[in-house]
């Protein structure tokens, strides 16, 4: 098995249209604002997105971030978002990094890797800690984390999602 992990592009467009359509709008707190979209509105949605990586045209709310997409064997399974700072609202709700693999390609172990090749770019960025927050009933997640070394630092009940959610840090100068 290869895989690689890829900052999103617009080169990319054309293979990765069909695979964001794959990842649901919203699921576990996982966003996926691309779901829905028509070609051209996907390929305006990833120039954005690649703007925002360079921190260039936030809102004032938002912190740069670069998306990446996981390739294994040549094929997408993954995508990940890997905010380059956290703000207050981040720090109590978001975190880092949120991933996501898509439906079809669960089950194979990629979340791992999206989360440790992710892991590498933040080392790379210079961000450490690194915190990944996930609902303390998402046991999956939960596990994956703390199978790549994080440590759960927090759970807290969110009054806006009405769960639990557990907060792992993870130290990139160990990677």
């Amino acid at each position: 098995m290869k895989y690689e992990l890829q900052p999103l592009t617009v080169a990319d467009a054309d293979k990765l249209y069909d695979f964001y359509q794959t990842i649901p709008a919203a699921e576990n707190g996982a966003g996926n604002k691309a779901h829905g979209l028509t070609k051209e509105q996907f390929i305006d949605w990833i120039k954005q997105e690649e703007y925002w990586s360079r921190g260039l045209n936030l809102r004032a709310d938002w912190v740069a971030a670069t998306t990446y997409v996981l390739y294994v064997d040549d094929v997408p399974v993954g995508r990940s978002n890997l905010r380059h700072y956290l703000n207050a609202a981040l720090e109590q709700d978001g975190g880092h990094i949120g991933l996501s693999v898509a439906p079809q390609h669960r089950g194979h172990g990629y979340s791992k890797i999206l989360l440790r090749e992710t892991l590498k770019c933040a080392k790379e960025k210079g961000i450490n800690p690194v915190l990944v927050f996930h609902f303390a009933d998402n046991i999956p997640a939960c596990k994956m984390s703390e199978s790549v070394g994080g440590k759960l630092v927090e759970e807290t009940f969110h009054e806006k999602h009405g769960r639990l959610i557990r907060k792992y840090a993870f130290d990139t100068d160990n990677l």
